[in-house]
């Protein structure tokens, strides 16, 4: 009995959480293209590992994706005459100005990354970080963002006039979160950590313990990168890789991206483009479907 009960149980959560998204089955990408390719780079530098309290050799590490990885990033990308998107926490504003400026220069798009890498717990203190976090690449782009790699709440990010987040997995493709009411809310750009420098190169990642290590030989990282491109390029799907400057920034690591996108280059029919551009056609292409929670879990 307390089986069929926990199970009744689980199948109910299930629908509810199925009832918070919307999938787009299939995506028509521009121009006849087969995939959609997000460069994009979470700009953080130090400020991670300040609010982690790590110890004075990490917080260089981060500093190093500030002064050395993110111009290494900008001109890989540039060579390749690809257009990135940056996210960057607000407060990177103030420390690394010229660098964003460089990116914006470049026609790489500036999104939100949080104030300072946290999603405060108040609400009025989430509105006051986001609305910084806003202010702070407008001033230095020219433009406010229309994007957000964060756990910031999707209401308040669409009230706010944001477009996308970027940081959820329930799909290989980009879909809608739906709010309370049933009603969508806004358009996710789904990426996946096995697609995520950090989790190959970042020795003492988050004060991982000694055995969670982890600095992986680069050819590994690209053949299981080139891998994952490959299976949605014959799906006809999406890939959104995640960089981080003080991890991929290093020279060995830009070697490896160079090879990467060489390669992907060699393909027909491959969009590399900005979350943004890739978002605006999503809202125009594939809108969304506007039903209701409960007709949703039915």
């Amino acid at each position: 009995m307390n089986d069929s009960v926990n199970l009744d149980e689980l199948k109910a959560a299930a629908r509810r959480y199925s009832g918070c998204h919307q999938k787009i089955d299939k995506v028509v990408w521009p121009n006849g293209a087969r995939i959609a390719v997000n460069f994009t780079a979470d700009f953080d530098a130090m400020l991670l590992r300040r609010l982690n309290n790590e110890p004075p050799m990490q917080l260089a590490k981060g500093e190093f994706g500030g002064r050395v990885g993110i111009w290494r990033l900008i001109e890989l990308f540039d060579q390749h005459r690809i257009k990135a998107t940056i996210f960057t926490v607000g407060r990177i504003c103030e420390l690394y100005p010229q660098a964003l400026k460089a990116a914006v220069m470049s026609g790489h798009e500036l999104a939100d990354h949080m104030w300072e890498h946290r999603v405060p717990k108040e609400p009025e203190l989430e509105l006051d970080h986001l609305r910084k976090t806003a202010a702070a690449l407008e001033k230095v782009s020219g433009r406010r963002p229309v994007g957000s790699r964060s756990h910031h709440t999707p209401t308040l990010l669409r009230s706010e006039g944001y477009i996308y987040n970027s940081h959820g997995s329930p799909s290989h493709l980009p879909y809608y979160i739906m709010d309370s009411k049933g009603a969508p809310c806004i358009l996710e750009l789904p990426f996946h950590y096995a697609i995520d420098d950090a989790m190959y190169f970042s020795f003492a990642w988050y004060a991982s313990p000694n055995a969670a290590q982890r600095l992986s030989d680069t050819d590994r990282v690209f053949d299981l990168w080139w891998a994952a491109f490959v299976q949605q390029y014959q799906q006809g799907g999406y890939l959104n890789i995640c960089l981080h400057p003080f991890v991929s920034g290093r020279a060995l690591r830009i070697a490896m991206l160079d090879r990467l996108i060489a390669r992907m280059k060699t393909m027909p029919g491959v969009w590399f483009a900005s979350c943004e551009d890739v978002a605006r056609h999503c809202l125009e292409q594939h809108p969304p479907e506007k039903l209701s929670l409960q007709m949703s879990q039915s």
